[in-house]
C-alpha cells in the first residue's frame, strides 16, 4: 500500500516541523523547557498512524480525489491536501497526549518498547541528582507534557482547517471536539470501573466494559478520524453515515484486538510487558465474558490477582490459561471477526471513491489482524 507509506512519511514531516517550531519557542523562554519537545518528539516518532490514515482516506472517500492510482502525484501541492495532513497530524498529537496521560494513570513503565514519558522525566531527575522525589517530578512533568500536546493538537487542527470553507471548518472542528469529550469520558469510565466494579451488578459487567471500549478507544481510533476527514471534504450526510457505519464496528474490533494483545501479546511485538493489562487491572470485555463462565471460587481468585502490579510470570500464565479455558478468548475472536465483517459490508456498495474504499478495506484488515 505505497500511498499509505507515503502518507505516514508526510504526516511525520508535518509533526517534526511543528515540534521544531515549538522547540524553538520553548527554548526562547528557557532551555530547560526543550525537554518537553524532546520527550514529546520521541513519543511521536513512531507508531502505525492508523488515525492519520483513516482521516486521509475519509477525506479521499468523499472528495473524489482517488481516481488516480497515485493520488499524491496530483495533489501533493494542493491546499486541501496540506490541510488534511495538518488535521491528520493533529489527531496524532491528540493520541500522544492521551497516551502520556494514560501511562501516568496506569503507571506504565514502557510505551512501544521504550520508557514511557513519565519514566523518561523521572530518569532525568535521577541522572541529574536533583533534590526531591524523582517519581513525582516525572509524573508532574509528563502531566504537563500531555496538556501541552493536547493544546498543540488543537492548534494544529486550527491550521489545518484555516483554508477550508466555513461550513467544512465548523463541521471538522465539531467532530474534533466531540472526539475529545468522548475520549475523556471513556478514560474516566475506565479508571472508575477499575475501582468501582464490585459496586455494580455482575450482570452489568460486560455492558460496562463495552461502554469503556467504545468511548475510550473504538470511536476515536477509527470513526472519529474518518468523520473528521469526511468533514474536511464536505461529505454528505449519507457518506458520513456510511463511514460511521464502517468506523464504529471496525473500531470495536480494533480495540478488542488490542485487549487480546494486552493479555497475550509478545512484548517484542507489542512493546509492553507480557500481561501488562492484567497487572493494571483492566476490566476488559475478555474479563467480563470469562467471569460469566467461571465458578465463584475461580472468579474470586481472578479478582484477587487482577490489578496486582507484582504479578509473576507464572501467575500471568495461569490467568491466561483460565481465560482461554473459559472460552472468553474464542468468543472475543468471533466478535472481532463479526465486527470486521459488518464494517466491510457497510462500504461494500457505498457512494465513496473506489480507490479510497479499497484502501479502507485494506486498513480494516491491518487494524484487526495485528501480530502477537
Amino acid at each position: 500500500m505505497p500511498e499509505s507509506n507515503q502518507l505516514v512519511d508526510l504526516v511525520q514531516l508535518k509533526i517534526d516541523e511543528f515540534l521544531t517550531e515549538k522547540h524553538d519557542e520553548l527554548n526562547a523562554i528557557a532551555p530547560e523547557l526543550t525537554a518537553l519537545t524532546d520527550v514529546g518528539g520521541a513519543l511521536l516518532s513512531g507508531g502505525k498512524r492508523f488515525r492519520a490514515l483513516f482521516c486521509y482516506w475519509g477525506w479521499q472517500s468523499v472528495a473524489g480525489l482517488s481516481s488516480s492510482d497515485d493520488p499524491f502525484a496530483e495533489n501533493s501541492a494542493s491546499e486541501d491536501l496540506t490541510g488534511v495532513l495538518l488535521s491528520a497530524s493533529a489527531l496524532e498529537l491528540f493520541h500522544a497526549a492521551a497516551l502520556v496521560h494514560d501511562d501516568i494513570m496506569d503507571r506504565s513503565d514502557t510505551r512501544r518498547g521504550a520508557p514511557s514519558a513519565h519514566r523518561r522525566f523521572e530518569k532525568m531527575h535521577i541522572d541529574g541528582g536533583w533534590s526531591g522525589n524523582a517519581e513525582a517530578y516525572g509524573e508532574s512533568s509528563a502531566l504537563l507534557l500531555g496538556d501541552l500536546l493536547l493544546g498543540w493538537s488543537d492548534e494544529l487542527l486550527g491550521r489545518g482547517i484555516a483554508t477550508l470553507p466555513r461550513t467544512s471548518a465548523l463541521a471538522a472542528r465539531k467532530e474534533f471536539m466531540t472526539m475529545r469529550t468522548e475520549v475523556m469520558a471513556g478514560q474516566f469510565l475506565d479508571i472508575h470501573d477499575e475501582s468501582a466494579w464490585a459496586s455494580y451488578p455482575e450482570s452489568e459487567a460486560l455492558d460496562r466494559a463495552q461502554r469503556v471500549l467504545i468511548y475510550k478507544s473504538a470511536k476515536y481510533s477509527v470513526e472519529a478520524p474518518l468523520a473528521l476527514g469526511a468533514s474536511l471534504g464536505a461529505g454528505t450526510d449519507e457518506q458520513m453515515a456510511t463511514l460511521r457505519a464502517f468506523g464504529l464496528p471496525l473500531g470495536v474490533a480494533f480495540q478488542l484486538r488490542d485487549d487480546v494483545l494486552g493479555i497475550f501479546g509478545d512484548p517484542e511485538v507489542t512493546g509492553k510487558p507480557a500481561g501488562d493489562d492484567l497487572r493494571e487491572g483492566k476490566r476488559t470485555a475478555i474479563i467480563a465474558i470469562a467471569r460469566e463462565k467461571l465458578s465463584k471460587s475461580t472468579n474470586a481468585i481472578l479478582d484477587e490477582l487482577l490489578g496486582d502490579p507484582d504479578l509473576s510470570s507464572e501467575q500471568v500464565d495461569m490467568i491466561r490459561s483460565t481465560l482461554e479455558d473459559s472460552g472468553a478468548v474464542a468468543r472475543v475472536e468471533k466478535v472481532i471477526s463479526r465486527n470486521l465483517e459488518r464494517a466491510c459490508e457497510a462500504i461494500e456498495n457505498a457512494n465513496l471513491a473506489p480507490t479510497a474504499r479499497a484502501r479502507l478495506l485494506e486498513l480494516a484488515e491491518a487494524a484487526t489482524t495485528r501480530s502477537f
